[in-house]
């Protein structure tokens, strides 16, 4: 069978090498070819858990948001990041999904609440737990908590 090659930068194009042929390439690799690669890598991969799940990142992280209580769609996007137009499509989203609900605020019936559901919060404690123990994930880092601490410091330098 003859082998496949992909396009140059494509983050699978050593992965049908042997082993060794592999490593001895990918080892001469800048640190920052590394951590993309890296990020592609996980990203598909993590991608595809959520698709299975009826999530996408957007969504995921607006159900780490919700996990403290109810929030209007506005603090909710502040809390993402992102517009109120793009939060609007992903709480659509997870609420067509079963994952979070809508519902008047009882101390103000015009605004509207999010809600984490109980199959939302279930699907959250799921992809934590894929994400932090999973082999296909990131099951070749051997200190989960500090390869955490260091991305996030090394996102957050200044």
């Amino acid at each position: 069978m003859a082998e496949e090659r992909l396009a140059p930068g494509d983050p699978h194009e050593t992965l049908t090498d042997a082993p060794g042929d592999m490593l001895a390439d990918v080892s001469s690799w800048p640190v920052g070819r590394l951590l993309s690669v890296a990020a592609r890598l996980v990203e598909r991969r993590f991608h595809d858990f959520l698709a299975a799940h009826q999530l996408s990142h957007a969504g995921l992280i607006a159900l780490h948001h919700l996990t403290p209580g109810p929030r209007t769609q506005r603090e909710l996007a502040a809390a993402c990041r992102v517009t109120d137009q793009t939060m609007s499509r992903t709480i659509e989203h997870l609420r067509r999904s079963g994952h979070v609900v809508k519902r008047a605020d009882p101390r103000d019936r015009r605004r509207m609440l999010v809600e984490l559901t109980s199959a939302g919060d279930a699907v959250l404690a799921m992809a934590r737990e894929k994400e932090r123990d999973s082999g296909d994930l990131l099951g070749a880092v051997e200190d989960y908590d500090r390869f955490r601490e260091e991305l996030i410091r090394l996102i957050t330098v200044t």
